[in-house]
């Protein structure tokens, strides 16, 4: 939860505002998703951290006064795993954790595959409408 005033421009200064124990969970999920997206591109879109790759969002994440959160930004995704989400708290688009039971490497990575697909429909299905 970024303090008020200027918002965060990077990853980075958006971490900067959060506890350290929310950073150390999101600076780990971080790394998580860099580790087998390393083409995406970093940013800061709807004032938290985001990746987008080939220009499109892809996941989003950040930090709350009670927990952390991981923004697939696709409602299908999470029915799609919600067995194995069964342990976290979800909503529409969002999975919460709390930074002492991080999100497991192999987890964020069948999300974030799914999310990558998901896009390359929806783009596939654009081009073809032209």
């Amino acid at each position: 939860m970024p303090a008020k005033g200027r918002k965060p421009t990077t990853i980075d200064e958006y971490l900067r505002t959060v506890t350290q124990d929310r950073r150390r969970a999101l600076q780990d999920l971080r790394k998580k998703i860099r580790s087998f997206l390393p083409a995406a591109e970093e940013c800061i879109s709807y004032g938290i951290p985001a990746f987008r790759l080939n220009g499109h969002s892809l996941v989003f994440f950040g930090a709350w006064r009670n927990h952390c959160a991981f923004y697939l930004g696709s409602s299908k995704t999470l029915k799609e795993f919600q067995d194995e989400l069964r342990n976290f708290q979800t909503s529409k688009g969002t999975l919460r954790f709390s930074p002492d039971k991080p999100l497991p490497v192999a987890l964020v990575k069948k999300l974030v595959k799914t999310r990558i697909a998901e896009n390359n429909h929806r783009a596939n299905k654009k081009r073809r409408k032209s």
